[in-house]
């Protein structure tokens, strides 16, 4: 936001407002705040400690609130918050020094370290609107001091140019794995319809908490065929919630998953509401992503509708997540470890396969849904080639890492789960490579699918190191066509998959021993 916009109300000779005995604000988000009270509750995830930082503030404190009520109405709730932090983290190092004095200002910054040297601008900020709404207490040499300071900014990209395997973009073997894995612990309800939902919706657009959890029932658009999600942006300086919007073109899979979604959300009103359908005008403003934390009158719904109140929180986005990812349990073929999940990883690994595709910042911001590029530029410095080559004897070496092969291998088809039915044989067109243990239909492309299929029964004696051949021979051959790593490692899990299969087979055969 812009730090020049200044409420009229405060300009008043440089005197403060006469202290009313009850007064109520509007946040950004809509929210009607107690300019009194010790919690100002901004939206559905940000709440302000305004009380507590007041209490240790060693100056003015009710000139403090006025400047932080500034920031609550007219910045984002993450920005004021994160204003109102930083200067009660500069109080707490005053130890006796004068409160907003050069001398303070000058020890403060030599006690930050590289990591955390932005704090002083966030501290500069909300100094530099104190004086600009004409209250006293801020000594000009204070302000000289901090026009003529160089501050460095945040570090950005660290997780990204690292390729830290904990925070950093997922491989596209660790991407495949988590939506195989989210897909098929959905069919055997592991997980449920709305921590499947929000997990592929956050890996296949990349999108921050904050737009998901902001997201309605009309938010989801079709025509011809074709759908979309209709994203509310975030992070917009001066732009209130939901004012502005950005679609994002998604598969068929995601929007029949969502739509689901769409039919358990009129379900949940309806109960809470104590009635058997929601009103048909009332429907397209039901959030995607619901949290009632009460009864709801039907008479209130329209006016609770247009606000936050009954959106999933941010937070509970993350943990929803984070959750996921450790009952889905896919191992990275990198540390051998489970994969941590987060929405930042997602979006991240949106952005590093862009750059990997050669895409400039531009389009990496439009995807990113930035409004400038300055976070842009992280994805095309360095660019990590996170594609090798895998040849037979790499694949053996990270297969037991992966652990993409999700089957049980045996010894003949009288071990098998439907060892008396031939159709439940899965061949490449010469051999038998082992059986289907599921009942149901599949369309996958046998045999090369089913490696990373739960249902797929491997024979010990299968011919699996001819198809992991093959597999490896058609990476090489698309590679050295196209040029491009990216298309031709789209089989990498897969070729994984085999290699685990192949191995496991080995050593049951007593070739090789288990290492």
């Amino acid at each position: 936001m812009s730090e020049n916009l200044i409420s009229p109300e405060f300009i008043a000779h440089g005197e403060l407002p006469k202290t009313p005995t009850e007064r109520e604000f509007y946040s950004r988000d809509g929210r009607l705040v107690n300019f009194h009270s010790d919690r100002w509750r901004l939206n559905t995830d940000i709440e302000l400690t305004i009380g507590a930082v007041c209490n240790n503030f060693p100056g003015d404190s009710m000139t403090l609130r006025y400047v932080v009520e500034f920031y609550a109405k007219h910045s984002s709730p993450s920005h004021a918050k994160n204003l109102l932090e930083r200067l009660a983290h500069y109080v707490k190092s005053l130890n006796g020094a004068p409160l907003l004095s050069p001398e303070s200002i000058i020890s403060y910054s030599a006690s930050l370290d590289k990591s955390r040297a932005w704090y002083l601008s966030s501290v500069r900020v909300i100094l530099r609107q104190w004086v600009r709404m004409g209250y006293p207490g801020i000594p000009a040499e204070t302000t000289k001091l901090l026009d003529n300071l160089t501050i460095k900014g945040n570090e950005k990209g660290r997780a990204v140019q690292s390729m830290c395997p904990e925070e950093g973009p997922l491989t596209d073997i660790e991407m495949l794995g988590v939506v195989e894995a989210a897909t098929h612990s959905f069919a055997n309800n592991d997980l449920g319809l709305e921590e499947t939902c929000l997990l592929m919706t956050l890996a296949m657009t990349g999108r921050r908490p904050a737009q998901i959890s902001a997201l309605k029932i009309k938010d989801l658009i079709s025509k011809d065929g074709k759908y979309w999600i209709n994203f509310p942006r975030a992070k917009q300086r001066n732009a209130k919630w939901r004012s502005s919007f950005k679609r994002f073109a998604i598969v068929e899979d995601l929007w029949l998953l969502l739509s689901q979604q769409v039919g358990h959300v009129k379900n949940l009103f309806s109960n809470a509401l104590g009635i058997e359908d929601i009103p048909l005008n009332m429907q397209p403003d039901l959030p995607l992503f619901p949290r009632i934390a009460e009864r709801v009158d039907i008479g209130d719904l329209q006016s609770i509708l247009q606000t936050d109140h009954t959106h999933i929180p941010s937070y509970e986005i993350y943990t929803i997540v984070r959750d996921a990812g450790q009952k889905i349990g896919v191992v990275s073929e990198r540390t051998g470890e489970p994969v941590y999940l987060n929405p930042n990883r997602f979006r991240y690994t949106l952005g590093t396969n862009l750059a990997r595709e050669g895409k400039g910042i531009y389009v990496i911001a439009e995807a990113l849904d930035h409004s400038d590029t300055q976070n842009s530029g992280v994805y095309v410095k360095n660019v990590p080639d996170i594609v090798k080559r895998i040849d037979k004897a790499v694949a053996m070496q990270l297969a037991p890492l992966a652990q993409a092969f999700k089957g049980i291998l045996i010894t003949s088809e009288q071990h098998a789960k439907r060892g008396n039915d031939p159709s439940s044989r899965v061949t490449n067109g010469r051999s038998c490579l082992g059986n289907c243990g599921s009942y149901g239909f599949c369309g996958a492309l046998a045999p090369v699918a089913c490696y990373t299929c739960a249902h797929f029964q491997p024979w010990v004696d299968g011919p699996h190191e001819q198809v992991l051949e093959g597999l490896i021979s058609e990476r090489d051959r698309v590679a050295e066509q196209t040029g491009d790593l990216k298309i031709a490692s789209t089989n990498d899990r897969l070729i994984l998959a085999v290699g685990d299969v192949v191995r496991r087979c080995r050593i049951a055969k007593g070739e090789v021993s288990d290492v």
